[in-house]
């Protein structure tokens, strides 16, 4: 593979304006090259001038070559000016006779400077942005410490010595409570001269053709990382600095409540606080630890990707600078990427610094020292793409395109739909199977969602939070789907045809269990506990649905209200679940084959379900808008009331066929079909923007032909208002029973997956406007000041 096209690959999404316009400079080049082929003479020239180079480079001796033939052959000079922020700017001059001074290396030159300027700028912002968070967790790491042996000791008050306490230490879990001074609390870890750290996480092979002669470099490390040294005795001894553990740090100190279970959230609302005082026991101790490590866990992540954008930038800086002199035979390369290596981005070391402390720091307090698991959870194994995967989806999509043509021609062969007790046993049995159907449909979609988010480098698995090594791929969930509709399908097909078989009447009792056999099935493993099937996948999904049910008691996340958002597609499929029951609910078969619509509490429930996916959205956005006191939230919360208040006025038209309430459904109907129109297409996708240099777009745009967002939203405005159908009921006869409602409710499963697409391309967009790559973890200690201690200070100065 090119360098390009891995340089693109290995870009971290969110940052990609902050990289090195590697396509911009090779287009230069091609300029200088196509500039060079119109003019043989400087070609030639050129060419005389690299054979005489080339003879005097194998002549002379290595130190002759550098004071004296790179001198007289110098094309380039560098200036460089510092600013008052302790920054540098490179200005590049080049040195060469009028006829031979092209415009396009003056800009080639120009733009290469402006790049590294801007790449230096970005790289040094994250990285202090890195060195304040890194003061943060040793704060808060120190205060870890002095937890733990306060609640090991809960007799320990004031300074506590640590020899005092050595015998005790001793007897408890090292895991458990490690003093402070043999915590390496970011203690000094001796660095291997010439290694450059790795982020397996982050770099992927394919790259091996580049030069990384530019790694091998150290230079002093940045003043401000000293924040993270211990200042450990060579002998293994305690330093005086060190030598005792300031419990009272304790009293001044609270446990931050992220409201992130049902009873905190109550706690909150009455005790109106997002802060608790210390209990000192073994559970809030346990709490702490899980959340600081998490913290680390993230922060070694931003480590990784910021040394992986060092690394590729400088490989840019390096393949294009080849590529010039190449093109040119100047030999300015090497000149130039002295510079480069002498930058900030370039011999800075403090990243590299902080991994190896962070390392030293997790295994040896929260993994007991051991290395191995330490890494496995800062470094975890990018999923590897499986050959059997690709194979397996390819035959059971194979499977179900041949069982779908199987039903076909059983019903055909039968003639059943021509039979009008077989038409009726169809229509009773219909959702039995039309949940999967949905089930199957939506699974489909989010696959081709997911193939395309990938296509265009859209984040999604940092978007919706996924642990990295376990997101599943497109390829995975396509899988499933045809698995299920594998299933679905042979169910059916072996229903049908013991059904209508008069040889196999006798069987007819345990036929009718099949639907609900394979239902079973499907809830076992789903909530299977063993590690098969995806297990932390299928957890992760079980985890967002409790918390939409649960709603408005848990935090809203965005992949809380985006599964809520696909609830809302499938209210057909959640009144077919309701049909499971319902049908199974009588002991006899011939009350099992009686019309559910016949049974009052049925028909409660067909209510309450369809408004059930937009109550738990409407009460999301309850949740948001006090929590985050933006407006937004309360007019999205509007939007889906006004959306419930249709649903329950056009399912009781349904009920009831008269005119007042045909129009009622008609008139509450569109207004919620135009509100949800408006606001997936300039709220949701980010679209319709007045001022926006992309007439009736936005400014950025994923997917490079236009027309595609246009097609989208005309999409979108038909399939919002397709619904309106079933207050219409339109008579198609060639259409049998719920046939109609069945199509309109996929459109609309379709019709969300087109919303999906549009809806994270935004959300990335918004991350990569702000260069957000990062997940934000809060911290559990919160520090404060004790007003009557500062008050007490200020009247003593006052007396005296």
């Amino acid at each position: 593979m090119k360098f390009g096209k891995e340089f693109k690959k290995q870009k971290v999404s969110e940052w990609t304006e902050a990289y090195v316009d590697y396509n911009g400079l090779k287009h230069i080049l091609h300029g200088i090259r196509s500039f060079r082929q119109n003019n043989p003479n400087l070609a030639r020239a050129s060419s005389k001038r690299l054979s005489l180079k080339n003879f005097n480079s194998s002549s002379l001796h290595e130190s002759n070559i550098d004071n004296h033939d790179d001198i007289e052959n110098q094309v380039i000079v560098v200036h460089t000016v510092h600013q008052e922020n302790s920054r540098k700017l490179y200005n590049t001059r080049l040195i060469v006779s009028p006829t031979e001074g092209e415009g396009n290396e003056r800009i080639f030159f120009k733009k290469l400077d402006d790049e590294l300027n801007m790449t230096n700028n970005f790289y040094k912002d994250k990285v202090e942005e890195m060195i304040r968070e890194a003061a943060l967790l040793k704060k808060q790491m120190e205060t870890l410490v002095a937890l733990r042996i306060k609640v090991t000791n809960p007799s320990s008050h004031g300074l506590v010595s640590l020899k005092s306490v050595s015998t005790e230490i001793n007897n408890l879990e090292p895991s458990k409570i490690i003093p402070p001074g043999k915590a390496e609390i970011f203690g000094q870890v001796d660095r291997k001269a010439g290694v450059e750290m790795s982020c397996r996480s982050q770099q992927q092979p394919g790259s091996s053709g580049v030069d990384l002669s530019f790694q091998e470099r150290h230079s002093d490390s940045h003043p401000v990382v000293d924040v993270l040294h211990r200042n450990n005795s060579t002998n293994g001894e305690i330093t005086d600095e060190y030598e005792t553990s300031n419990l009272e740090i304790l009293d001044r100190i609270k446990i931050s409540n992220t409201y992130d279970s049902p009873m905190s959230t109550i706690r909150g609302v009455f005790t109106d606080t997002r802060e608790k005082g210390l209990s000192y026991n073994k559970e809030e101790l346990k709490e702490v630890e899980e959340r600081l490590k998490i913290a680390f866990i993230e922060f070694y992540q931003k480590l990784c990707l910021l040394k992986h954008y060092s690394f590729m930038n400088m490989c840019a800086f390096s393949k294009i600078l080849k590529k010039y002199d190449k093109i040119t035979s100047r030999f300015v390369a090497r000149s130039y990427m002295k510079i480069v290596d002498d930058s900030y981005i370039g011999s800075s070391d403090e990243v590299t610094n902080l991994m190896e402390r962070v390392e030293a720091v997790f295994i040896k307090n929260f993994l007991n020292s051991n290395r191995q698991e330490g890494m496995k959870l800062l470094r975890p194994i990018r999923k590897i793409e499986r050959h059997r995967i690709t194979f397996c989806s390819g035959f059971f999509s194979g499977c179900t395109v041949a069982l779908i043509v199987a039903v076909i021609l059983l019903i055909e062969d039968r003639k059943l739909m021509q039979i009008k007790s077989a038409t009726l046993y169809i229509e009773i049995i219909f959702p039995l199977y039309g949940f999967f159907t949905f089930t199957v449909l939506h699974m489909l979609v989010y696959a081709a969602n997911m193939y395309f988010w990938r296509r265009y480098k859209i984040n999604y698995p940092f978007i919706f939070g996924f642990r990295q090594g376990t997101e599943l791929g497109y390829r995975e969930v396509f899988l499933l789907s045809s698995v299920l509709g594998v299933m679905a399908l042979a169910t059916f097909l072996v229903h049908m045809h013991i059904k209508m078989d008069s040889e196999t009447q006798h069987y007819e009792t345990y036929i009718e269990l099949l639907p609900l056999g394979l239902i079973i099935v499907v809830l076992a493993i789903t909530f299977c506990p063993f590690n098969f099937m995806y297990r932390s996948s299928r957890f992760y999904l079980i985890k967002c649905v409790f918390r939409c049910v649960c709603a408005p008691l848990y935090k809203v996340t965005l992949p809380d209200f985006f599964l809520a958002d696909q609830l809302t597609s499938q209210v057909q499929a959640i009144r077919n679940f309701e049909y499971y029951i319902c049908f199974y609910g009588g002991r006899q078969l011939t009350r099992r084959l009686k019309r559910c619509s016949n049974n009052e509490v049925y028909n409660v429930f067909y209510f309450v379900l369809a408004v059930v996916p937009y109550w738990f959205r409407f009460l999301q956005c309850v949740r948001r808008l006090f929590e985050e006191r933006d407006s937004v939230h309360g007019y999205n919360g509007l939007r889906y009331f006004t959306t419930i208040v249709a649903v329950v006025i056009r399912t009781a038209f349904e009920f009831r066929k008269k005119i007042a309430w045909k129009v009622l459904a008609l008139l509450s109907s569109a207004v919620a079909a135009i509100a949800n129109t408006y606001w997936d297409i300039v709220v949701d996708w980010g679209l319709l923007q007045r001022r926006s240099k992309n007439l009736f777009l936005r400014d950025k745009l994923i997917v490079p032909h236009k027309n595609v967002y246009f097609v989208a939203m005309v999409l979108d405005i038909l399939l919002r208002f397709a619904w309106l159908q079933l207050v219409l009921i339109l008579d198609v006869h060639s259409l049998h029973g719920k046939t109609v409602s069945t199509i309109f409710s996929c459109l609309e499963i379709l019709r969300r997956g087109l919303w999906n697409f549009f809806r994270l391309e935004n959300e990335h967009l918004n991350n990569v406007g702000k260069f957000r790559a990062f997940k934000s973890v809060p911290l559990p200690f919160t520090y404060y000041e004790d007003k009557d201690d500062n008050d007490g200070n200020e009247r003593d100065e006052k007396d005296e």
